[in-house]
């Protein structure tokens, strides 16, 4: 039986899927056919996940024209949905498994910091929408990760959630929400002395465990 007012928040990049293969690719393309001298590898993009637009302009362009780095990412961004959105990323394993049964107990909510057009894309690519009861992003609220875990809650009505990522970030920002954090160590990023899980098949049983 679903747990109405029982939500599980979850990060993107690093939690439900890994696409930065093709995101490299599309950013390279995107470079090329504007004239932007910069090569990017799946490692580099994977350093950029977490960070907010204008972070990861500053990040891989510093010492550039502010405006400039933030339309170039900006340009990128939209670029790498297109092909996610018919192809999508990867996913980890068991996760295919595992989404359908965890939305059969749980409200389930994605919450990142990437920009318009990627939560879609992993919904549309890797048929993953009918999991998801709602969604929210930096660029299209301006808020905080933390802000907007909040967010959905409260539009929502839920009563208590737990927020699962693979960042400090991700950490923080389920603290600033007020609830507790998983963190999926299988991904990008360090936190310790979090609860973790090592690979997505613990995530049911940690999170009965968190959320009794």
């Amino acid at each position: 039986m679903k747990k109405q007012k029982t939500a599980i928040i979850w990060d993107l990049d690093g939690t439900l899927w890994d696409s930065c293969d093709t995101v490299a690719a599309a950013w390279n393309d995107w470079c090329r056919a504007n004239g932007v001298d910069q090569v990017f590898t799946p490692d580099d993009c994977r350093r950029c996940c977490g960070k907010t637009l204008p972070q990861i302009a500053e990040a891989i362009f510093p010492g550039k024209d502010r405006a400039w780095a933030e339309a170039v990412v900006n340009s990128c961004c939209d670029a790498e949905c297109i092909p996610l959105a018919a192809h999508g990323g990867l996913l980890y394993p068991g996760e295919e498994e595992l989404l359908p049964r965890l939305h059969e107990r749980y409200f389930m909510a994605v919450v990142s910091n990437c920009g318009l057009g990627y939560i879609e894309a992993f919904f549309s690519g890797n048929q993953t929408g009918g999991y998801f009861d709602d969604y929210e992003n930096a660029v299209r609220t301006a808020k905080t990760k933390g802000e907007n875990i909040r967010l959905v809650m409260e539009r929502n009505g839920i009563e208590r959630a737990i927020y699962v990522g693979d960042t400090m970030g991700d950490c923080e920002a389920a603290r600033a929400a007020g609830i507790p954090f998983l963190h999926a160590a299988y991904g990008f990023g360090s936190v310790p002395d979090a609860p973790a899980v090592h690979a997505f098949s613990e995530i049911p049983a940690a999170i009965e465990k968190m959320l009794p």
